[in-house]
């Protein structure tokens, strides 16, 4: 068994005993045996002071006191979180079995009866110290490990809102589960493009940080009506935004979805733009067809969709008007009678040919 020897010099040790006398022979003998932090106190009431004011690693506790006896100081220590660790060992003169029993009943380490032996009293009060300072190697361990396990949660949420910012949920889930290459056909997928007009020539007479501010407060707005609609955000182009309905996941709405979504990143931009005070304009194109989408690259990877539809539903942005949702006869096709559709007529595209158009609002 470790001597006091083994133990730091910081071992405190707080007899509480009414006696001056028994205080003063406890104190000796723990010199004695090595233990050099002793405090003292005179009944429970200032014991519990003393604990509460400092850290102590054992009690050594008289149960006939005054003020607050031993019992209910040690029924107080016991049922204080900050104290409960705190072995105690009852030393008293009341010498009944039923005294022992009741105290370590009540969480006492141990119980010596006074006269104490020196013996006894060096082996409870060796044994108490190790035994406390096991166990609270053992909290510390445990505090590590709930620690780094908390680390680990932590650093995988940051991981997975990371990917969450470039990756669909679904696309993710995907990757989580062991695919090796994500690409798939949709064939109802609705496109968006927005672009912001103007913003390039604006660009060129304000400093780095002023155009990504401005940049981030559109973009900010549009995400959060995509992820209120439920369609995705694609990616961004300079300051064009590029959105869809239907991918990954199919959505037999994904033309009123856009179409949702392309009318409310109208009303938001202009709400913005009058509160900024920028005089920008925007304006936004929508088609629906078939696409293909998939993860391309290794390290700075990116989901992203192919085909026609998309480069009909950029021709749809770049030949509309500012402030208006510009869309193709499929995408007006799609949707319900909650939305109305002005006509255009046909805007030509390149390597497709005419695609008749419209010009979208919300229905009455």
């Amino acid at each position: 068994m470790p001597t006091p020897a083994d133990y730091p010099q910081a071992v405190e040790i707080l007899i509480v005993d009414d006696s001056r006398t028994m205080r003063a022979a406890l104190r000796r003998e723990l010199e004695t045996i090595g233990f050099r932090q002793i405090e003292e106190a005179e009944n429970g009431e200032q014991g519990l002071g003393k604990l509460r004011a400092r850290e102590f690693d054992l009690v050594l506790l008289d149960l006939d006191m005054p003020v607050l006896d031993g019992r209910e100081t040690l029924r107080a220590i016991k049922s204080d979180p900050a104290l409960l660790v705190i072995p105690v060992i009852v030393v008293s003169g009341s010498g009944q079995e039923s005294n022992a029993i009741s105290c370590i009943a009540a969480g006492a380490e141990d119980f010596l009866n006074k006269p104490f032996d020196p013996v006894l009293l060096r082996a409870r009060v060796v044994s108490s110290v190790e035994r406390k300072r096991l166990r609270d190697q053992d909290r510390r361990l445990v505090a590590q490990l709930q620690h780094e396990k908390r680390l680990v949660e932590l650093e995988k949420a940051n991981s997975e809102r990371l990917l969450l910012n470039i990756l669909p949920r679904a696309v993710k889930e995907r990757l989580e589960a062991g695919e090796k290459e994500i690409a798939d056909s949709h064939t109802e997928v609705t496109i968006g493009f927005a672009d912001i007009a103007g913003f390039s020539a604006m660009a060129r007479r304000r400093s780095p940080a002023e155009v990504v501010a401005l940049l981030d407060r559109f973009f900010l707005e549009f995400e959060q009506i995509l992820e209120k609609r439920g369609a995705e955000k694609i990616k961004t182009i300079g300051d064009n935004f590029m959105f869809a309905a239907g991918v990954p996941l199919a959505q037999p709405d994904h033309a009123a979805i856009a179409a949702a979504c392309a009318l409310d990143m109208v009303e938001a931009f202009a709400r913005i733009d009058a509160m900024l005070g920028t005089g920008f304009s925007i304006r936004v194109g929508l088609h629906s067809g078939p696409v293909v989408a998939g993860i391309i690259g290794k390290k700075k990877f990116a989901y992203d969709i192919w085909g026609d539809a998309v480069n009909i539903a950029s021709r749809m942005e770049s030949t509309g008007s500012p402030g208006r949702v510009h869309i193709s006869k499929e995408t007006r096709n799609l949707l319900g009678s909650g939305f109305a559709a002005e006509p255009r007529g046909s805007i030509e595209c390149k390597g497709i040919g005419l695609v008749e158009s419209f010009f979208l609002s919300r229905g009455g």
